[in-house]
Order: structure tokens, then sequence, then C-alpha cells
């Protein structure tokens, strides 16, 4: 899965060699036209032009949405054709790039350029479309098909492509699917021309706020935001047991909420974690999957959540602060019951604190450690109900201005004309994920396909709500396999939700159900990107990585169950019922990392682990008995747990003092 790939620093891996003795033959000049440091100008001035075109409108506001929409999807696909090559290995711009990709970037030019120079005439012809109009708007589908094969990959492009055959061959389908059908015209029209399409609401959000983000990512990567963190996390956990792991955790934590892509979070800060958690004695298995369960936590956590919150906000008409809070519970027993478990492991391996002469030096970490400060401004401006847009525009004029206050941390004039370049780079996956969603929104909105498959959601879980609860949770699974952050998400909030949505289940509460688990399926076999990732760091074998990152992140299968039947996890009911419900929870969480890793004060029987689980079960339920009912066998197993565990150590000291007399 490309999405793993920095697009910013990738290195040239199928364009042929230039001849040694440096003469162009007259196949160089007929497939390479262009000397290879023009087009590494080009990349670069067209990069530089995209993020100044999203820093303009960020501060002064954006253009008409099909404007803003198609000039944003045109920069993308001019840059994809540049710089990753028809192979998807990634074609530096150092390198020559073949005519056949030239003529693309040019063609993906016209999309953004037609609709900026003739908004005005489309928008009076009332819904009529052109022919040029009609043609334009197949070419920019197969451009955007291309650009989406080379930056995300094949599944979501073979699912835009069944999006688009559901729509045309709608008449000749079986049963439900059955619709009247649509001709090349009208599909082409819906794609292009309008905003249930290529320039919907996915678009919208990625042309508008996610660029910033992403961009603010970068600034803060470049200052060395990155390494600074990865530092702080060790030393923060360094002298708890298992501090290593712990650290990957936080770290990925903080990285992966800016970030938008759990594999590229792996590979980012992984290849730190890793090695680290391996060297202090944890299983190259187990430091792999901790690091892609980590990972993919980031994508939940508040403020940014992989810049699906906002794309949530967008889908549900729920503002984005509410989002926020919203998901801040279910992220707290996210990392909850990820600390609990790799606390208990370290404790079953007898995995010591870090040597204090592996850390990092303090004085070193403090260095940076006011590039925190752009990320507690972020959070404390969202919170004061200030637009995303303007809160990325000033994050990233914050973020520059704070990295003067020390010189290892100066983002120069030409650190910021590569951060501009790189943060263009970084927004292509993201953009081509959310573009391409788009056509499937418009394909299957247009035919009801979404209420259909409610219908038939509803009618096979037979009413009851569990039933309905399991059958999404697998659909969710299914359809979130391969895919990034945000494209799972909106496919899975068009086509599953309303069914969750039709049943009573509070609409942020189906939505954060379903994107919980489009989240899961990178750590889920058979298709766990996330976790094959990492098993490439640790050189572990990646379908045991995939089975132990389950294991692992066992309570995040759990968690979407809690807040469906607990509304109060997430932020619905009065601050008692919230907090109640959120200590029950957490207790829950940790009786579940007892059951799932077998070991607490000491050791457990297998009996003890079973009343772990149960015990967890009923405290994760939301209600008054079974909550009353759990504390009790938790207190009682916990009780005899360790009874059980000191009494073996004054057996063993008896052992030891009888031998050595």
């Amino acid at each position: 899965m490309s999405e793993c790939v920095d697009y910013s620093t990738a290195e040239v891996r199928d364009t042929p060699p230039p001849r040694i003795d440096g003469k162009r033959t007259l196949r160089d000049i007929v497939m390479y036209p262009v000397p290879a440091k023009a087009v590494g100008a080009i990349v670069t001035l067209v990069a530089v032009a995209m993020s100044l075109f999203h820093l303009y409108t960020g501060c002064f506001g954006v253009l008409t949405a099909l404007i803003q929409r198609s000039v944003h999807l045109s920069f993308v696909m001019v840059l994809v054709f540049l710089t990753v090559s028809a192979r998807r290995g990634i074609s530096c711009i150092k390198n020559r790039v073949p005519l056949y990709d030239l003529v693309l970037a040019a063609l993906a030019v016209l999309p953004g350029l037609y609709l900026a120079l003739h908004y005005e005439e489309i928008a009076n012809l009332g819904g009529q479309a052109t022919t040029f109009g009609i043609v334009l708007g197949c070419i920019t589908t197969l451009l955007l098909l291309e650009t989406v094969r080379r930056v995300v990959g094949l599944p979501l492009v073979l699912i835009c492509v069944a999006a688009l055959l559901y729509a045309y061959f709608g008449r000749s389908l079986p049963g439900i699917l059955e619709h009247r059908g649509y001709s090349i015209a009208r599909i082409s029209y819906q794609m292009y021309q309008t905003q249930s399409g290529i320039m919907g609401v996915p678009l919208g959000v990625c042309a508008t706020v996610i660029a910033l983000f992403i961009l603010f990512g970068t600034f803060l990567d470049k200052s060395g935001g990155s390494k600074y963190f990865v530092d702080f996390a060790q030393l923060l956990t360094a002298r708890s047991c298992g501090g290593p792991a712990k650290a990957a955790v936080v770290a990925s934590g903080l990285m992966g909420t800016i970030s938008g892509s759990t594999v590229a979070n792996v590979v980012t800060t992984g290849n730190l974690t890793i090695p680290l958690m391996i060297k202090t004695g944890y299983d190259r298995a187990f430091a792999a999957a901790v690091e892609a369960v980590a990972s993919s936590g980031g994508q939940i956590a508040p403020p940014i959540m992989g810049a699906a919150a906002f794309l949530m906000a967008e889908m549900t008409g729920i503002p984005y602060v509410d989002i926020a809070i919203s998901a801040s519970i279910p992220a707290l027993l996210f990392y909850v019951s990820l600390f609990c478990m790799v606390h208990f492991e370290a404790k079953r391996l007898c995995i010591k604190p870090m040597d204090t002469a592996s850390l990092p030096r303090k004085s070193k970490v403090f260095e940076g450690v006011h590039l925190f400060l752009p990320l507690i401004a972020l959070i404390y401006l969202l919170m004061k109900n200030y637009s995303p847009m303007y809160v990325g525009f000033w994050t990233i004029v914050g973020t520059i201005l704070i990295s003067y206050a020390r010189k290892v941390t100066w983002l120069t004039p030409a650190k910021v004309l590569a951060c501009l370049k790189a943060g263009a780079l970084n927004m292509m996956p993201v953009t081509a994920a959310c573009a391409c969603a788009g056509i499937v929104i418009g394909a299957v909105t247009v035919t009801g396909l979404p209420l259909k498959l409610s219908v038939l959601l509803i009618d096979l879980a037979g009413g009851s709500q569990f039933m309905l609860l399991v059958l999404t949770m697998v659909a969710s699974l299914v359809l979130g396999m391969g895919l990034p952050t945000a494209p799972a998400y909106i496919l899975l909030a068009t086509l599953v939700a309303p069914a969750l949505v039709q049943t009573g289940v509070p609409v942020v509460a189906a939505h954060m159900f379903i994107f919980y688990y489009g989240i899961i399926s990178a750590v889920t076999p058979p298709v766990a990107l996330a976790a094959y990732a990492a098993a490439g760091i640790s050189g572990s074998d990646p379908n045991k990585v995939g089975f132990k990152a389950c294991f692992i992140g066992i309570a995040t299968y759990i968690v979407p169950f809690m807040f469906v039947y607990g509304p109060a996890l997430v932020n619905i009911g009065t601050a008692w019922q919230v907090l109640l419900s959120t200590a029950t929870a957490i207790t829950g969480i940790v009786a579940l990392a007892v059951a799932v890793v077998g070991h607490g004060k000491g050791p457990c029987p297998l009996w003890q682990r079973l009343l772990f689980l149960i015990s967890s079960l009923m405290l994760v339920y939301p209600e008054g008995l079974t909550d009353l009912a759990g504390l009790a066998l938790l207190a009682g197993t916990t009780a005899v747990h360790i009874l059980g565990v000191k009494r073996s150590v004054n057996n063993v000291a008896v052992v030891v003092n009888s031998e050595s007399n």
C-alpha cells in the first residue's frame, strides 16, 4: 500500500538511468523530452504554488466550492503524474519523466482551469452540460482513477469502478439492487460539474481544512517535532516497567492524530521505537504489534483524528468541537487498554526500566519543548470555536515563529520553502482518496443504494440491535481493509452508518462506531496493512504480527459496543453519568488487560483469567446491576490473585532459605 510512502523524500525506482557517456539517444529525446532539472523545477514550482494557494485561502477565505475543489484536485493530479511512476514506483524529480506522464500532467490542468474560467457559464446553464463539459468530466474521472491507483492502490479504484458500473447498469441488476440506470453523460455531469460527485464534501474538506493541517504537520516535523516527541515520550516513560513500549504508545499517539495515515505513522515512529522495544526484551512480533496498534490509535484521538474529525463534522452536521469531545473518552479507554497491555506484558517478561545511559539527554529534549506550543494553541483555538481553516493557518504561522525560540529548531527561509514543497506532496494520497470517495458517494447516492443497504442489514439482523451491530462491524472491517483513514470513514458513513441511525443509535455514536472499525481494519488480518508495515521493520512474520495486534488491541473491538449501549461514553448524558460510565469502563478495561496477558501482580491461572474476563465484560456493559456485580467479582478475584501471588513468593523464599541452610 503506497500510503506508507513519504512522497516528499521518495527516490526513483523504475526510470532508466542516463547513459554513462552523458549523450542522449533519439529514444531518450522522444521518451524523455524534458530535462530532469527542468522537471524538478516544475515540481517545486507547482508544489510551492499549491501550498501558497491554500495558505492564501486559509487567510482570506475560500473560493467558490467548485473552483476551490477543482483547482486543488488539478494541483494534486499534476504532481502525481510528475512524481509517481505508472508502475507505482516513485519517480524522483532528479530523474526523467516519460512523455506519457507529461501528457497526463498537462491534461490534469484542465479540470481546475475549465471550472475556474467558466464557472458562471456552467451555473447559468441550470444543470445542462455542454459536450465539452461531458468529455472533460469523463477525462477527469479517468485521470483521477489513475491518480488513485498510483498513490493509494488498486482496491479503492476497483470500488470506484464498481460504483460507476452500478450507476450505469442499474436496470440489469436483480432484486434490491435494481434502479433505473443513468447514461454516461449524466454520470459524467454528476461526477465533475456538481457537488455530489468528485467535487463533493470529502474533496471539499480536503481542499480547505485537511490541506492546511497536513501543511501544519509538515512544518512541525521539519522543525524537529517528530524527533522531540519521541525523545520526550522516552523520558516520560523511561523509569516505568516496559518504558520503550509505552514511549511508542505516547509518540505514536502524538504523531498519529496529525499524520492522517496509520501506515505512515508506523514507518515514521516505528523505525525508532520498534528496535528499542526489541533491544529491551520484547518479542519482535509483540514490538511490531504494539507500534501498529498505537499508530492506529492516533487516528481516533482528538483533536484532529487523522483529519477524520473534520470529515465527520461535515458528514453529520455536528459541530467539530462536539465531535472532538465525543471522541475523547473512547480514545482514553483505548490508550488505557494499550498501556495496561504493555505494562502487564513487561511484568510477565520481567523487563526492567530503560538504562539511563541509553536515554536522550534531558537538555537536548528540552531544547524542543517549545514545539508543543503549536499543539496547545491548536487545541485551545479549536475549543474556542474558531473555524478549522483559521486555526490551521495561524498554527502554521505560529509554528514558524515559535521555531525561532531556539536555533536548533529554526525554520529558515530554505526550510520554509522545503516545507511548502513537502506539504503539497504529502497531500497527494489523502486528496486522491477523498476525491475518489466522492465518486462512490455520487454513484451510490443517486441510485439510492445506502437506503437499500440499510434495509438489507436491518432485515438480516432480524430486529436485533446486537446482531445489527455485529453485521455493521463485519461490514466496516471488510470495507475498510486496504483503505486509508479518510476514504474508509467516508465509504462507511455513506453505506453503513444509516442502518444504525435508523434503529435509534445516536448519530455521533453510529458514526464513531463505523469509524473505529474502519481504523481497526488496518491491524485486522488478512489485510492488516499497519501490522505488515511494522513487521517489515521488526523482521517478524506479518501474519503473526497481525494476529498479535488483534490480541493487544482487543479493547478496540469492544469499545464501540460500549458507547452504543452506553452513550454517556460519547458525552451524551449528565456529567454524573459520563463520569460514572468512564470510571467503570476504565476499571473493566484494566481487568480485560489482565485477562488477556495472563499476568497481574504475578502469573494468573486460567480460572483467574476467566473471572477477570467475566468481570471486565460486566463492567464495560453500562448498566447499574452489571456494574455492581462486575465490581464485586473483580474485587474478589483481585484479592484471591494477590494472596496467591504472596503465597507463591513466600513459598519460594522458604525454599531458597532451606537450600541455603
